[in-house]
Order: C-alpha cells, then structure tokens, then sequence
C-alpha cells in the first residue's frame, strides 16, 4: 500500500476545501439545514459542475469522472470537516453503486448520467431501523429486515402491468426530497421469499412523503410511504442467480469507508477549533491551553483522531479493491472513527466552556453527526462484534488428540 496521495486526490481534496470554504460556512450550514430539502441546492450545483463530485466514482461511459470509490471516499473528509448538507451520500455513496451493479444497460443510461451532473439525486428505501443490517454492517443480511414476507416493511407484487409495491420505509436519507428512489422489498411470498431492489420516481402515484426531525439534521431523513406504487425492477430477473445481497454488502462497505473519512475529517476540524479557542481564552493569566491537564487531554483526542484517520485511509484503499481478496474493513474503520469523532466533539464541547454547551455554537452539530451515524448504521461495538464474527475471530476449533 502506497500511503501517499496522487496529485489527482490531492487536487480534488484541495478544490473541494476551498469551495466549501466559500459556500458553506457556519451560517451557511444553518440556512441549509432550515430549507425544505435541508441542502442547498446551489451547492450541490456547484459541486456537480465545478468539481463532478457526484459522479467522481462514476465510469466516463456513464457520465461520471473515472475515478476509484477510493477518491470518492477520500474526498469526503473534506465534506465531513464542514459538515456539508447534501445529497452525496444518499446519492452517490449508497444508490448509485447498487444501480451501477444491478441496473440494466437502459437503466444505467437513463439514471447515471443525470446523477452525475446533478441534475437528479437518489435515496436507498429501506425498512428503519435496518439500514446498517442491510448493508451488512451490523449482521449478516439475509433479507428479513426488508419484511420478511410478513406484514411490515415494503412489498413487491408482480401483475401482468409490471411490478407494484407497497408498505414504508422510515428514516431514509433524503427520502422526502430524492427524484428517484431504490427500494428494497420483499417478494415471492412467505416459501420463495426474497429481496429484491426496484426503481420508484420519487413523484410518482401513490408516493407520499414528509421530511421527519432528525437527531442529526445536517442528514436529512424522510418517511416514504408506497400505496400500490407502480415500480421498476433494478435489473433483470433471471432466477435466483442474482445476489442482492452480495451487492448490498459491497455497496454498504464501501458507504463504511465513506463515513469514516467524513467522521476523521469532522473530527480533525472540530479538535482544530478547540485548540484555537483554548490558545486564545485566558484563566488565572494564562492561556487556558499553556494547562498540563488540558494539553493531555487534548494530546489524547489527537492520538485517537490520527488513529483512526489511518484506519479511514486503509479502509477507503481497500474499498478501492487494493485490499486482499473479499477482505471488507469499513466496519471497523467506521466504528474506529465515529469514536474519534465524539471523543474530540465531547471534548470539544467541555473545554469551550458555557459557550460549548450553547445552540448557538458549532461544537453541537459534530456530537450530533457521530451520535446521528451510530443510529443510523450502527454503534460501534456492534460494528466491531460483525467484523469479528465475519472474520470467525472467536470461533473454536476442534483440536485432535
């Protein structure tokens, strides 16, 4: 593994921090996250035609950049320091891989172009609280998470019109504002059940939708409701030889990858602001930051943010398929990260003092992002606990006398 950037990631990364450095600043942020959607649309904008962000993982043949999932990843720490609202993770990171593996040649052509110029943003419907099971971060997903063929979560008929779902999905990141929606429903019944994943627009006939209130609200989660839906199977069903599954659990680990540079890069930036404030505010005449005790506590959310920077790094490589075979790390790294992200938020929040503990400073919104993460795709011990079990860390092995 070779450590250092190319200059393409480098050029990337730096353009990416220096337009969110003009466009989404602190009051910025807050503007978006008071709108109907929850981003700004003008970002989003310009981060399609000035940068090809949304498509950067995309092949040329479809409309994107070129680039590894691997740029992609790396990019987000960026995005992570400035909390950037928008509809790249939902978009880019967890729909547009399932529709670039499982999507047929028409589909492709008509979905992926428009996701890479920004024109069209898409959003993952998957039965709440089960997003982390389904993409195979938190267990093994072997599809009863998506209903089960029971009553609950979403439900694909087949007539001769075409396919027809209906149940809901709660919780879906940007569920109420996404122009296309990949749902994940069962079919085929309690004996034959299975999952598969289907095409919906998002205004199409019986689609009803409502932003809900977010514990984090710089993800922006919707409640999406299917009444007989008219949909479209992402793919072609040829018999049992498609393994959605399979395509789930790369997708989610590479969304793991993902989420842990945007976990450093929040992490790296709110400690970043801590230590300027503790260099600046004074107690007893002295810089609060010139405090032994201070400077340790600080050195060790330092220590933990490198950490798990490191382990971010390798896992987005990895994601890139310059790992070991089938070897899957953005689980551990995720969880290793969202650690670092609320360590440093924590501390953060008890060094600002009366100031860290206000709605009007910023030090909240990271503490929310890792809190909100953990929520949504799983805490870290359980993280850690489907990594070991994966890997039959713990499994015992018979010995021969």
């Amino acid at each position: 593994m070779n450590p250092n950037f190319t200059a393409e990631q480098d050029g990337i990364r730096r353009a990416l921090r220096e337009l969110l450095h003009k466009r989404c600043g602190p009051e910025e942020l807050r503007a978006a996250l008071d709108t109907a959607g929850g981003h700004d649309p003008a970002l989003w904008t310009a981060l399609a035609e000035q940068l090809g962000l949304p498509g950067l993982a995309l092949p040329e043949e479809c409309g994107g950049v070129g680039c590894s999932v691997t740029d992609l990843a790396l990019a987000a720490e960026e995005t992570g320091r400035a909390l950037a609202p928008s509809p790249l993770l939902a978009t880019s990171v967890l729909a547009a891989p399932l529709i670039l593996a499982l999507g047929t040649d028409a589909q492709r052509a008509d979905l992926l172009p428009r996701i890479s110029d920004g024109t069209l943003t898409a959003a993952l419907a998957v039965p709440a609280p089960a997003l982390g099971a389904a993409l195979a971060l938190t267990g093994v997903n072997g599809g009863d998470w998506a209903g089960g063929g029971r009553a609950g979560g979403v439900q694909a008929r087949r007539t001769e019109a075409g396919w027809r779902l209906y149940g809901e999905a709660v919780q879906v990141l940007d569920g109420h504002s996404a122009g296309a929606l990949v749902v994940a429903a069962h079919t085929g019944g309690f004996v034959r059940s299975r999952t598969l994943l289907y095409v919906v627009a998002g205004d199409a006939a019986g689609v009803v939708r409502t932003r809900q209130t977010a514990l984090d609200a710089t993800r922006p989660q919707g409640r999406v409701q299917l009444r007989d839906v008219e949909a479209q199977l992402l793919g072609e069903l040829t018999g049992e030889d498609v393994d959605v599954a399979e395509v789930l659990a790369r997708a989610g680990d590479f969304a793991a990858a993902f989420l842990a540079c945007e976990a450093v890069g929040a992490a790296g930036r709110v400690l970043e602001r801590t230590v300027e404030y503790l260099g600046q505010r004074q107690q007893f005449g002295r810089v609060i930051g010139s405090f032994q005790a201070v400077q340790h506590r600080l050195a060790d959310v330092y220590v933990q943010v490198q950490a798990a920077r490191s382990a971010a790094y390798y896992a987005a490589w990895a994601a890139g398929g310059q790992g070991g075979a089938g070897e899957r790390v953005g689980g551990l790294a995720l969880a290793q990260a969202l650690d670092a992200l609320r360590r440093a938020a924590s501390e953060g929040i008890q060094l600002h003092g009366g100031i860290g503990f206000t709605w009007e400073h910023e030090a909240h919104l990271y503490f929310k992002r890792a809190a909100g993460d953990e929520l949504l795709f799983g805490p870290g011990h359980r993280l850690r606990a489907h990594a070991a079990e994966a890997a039959r860390l713990f499994e015992l092995t018979e010995v021969s006398m």
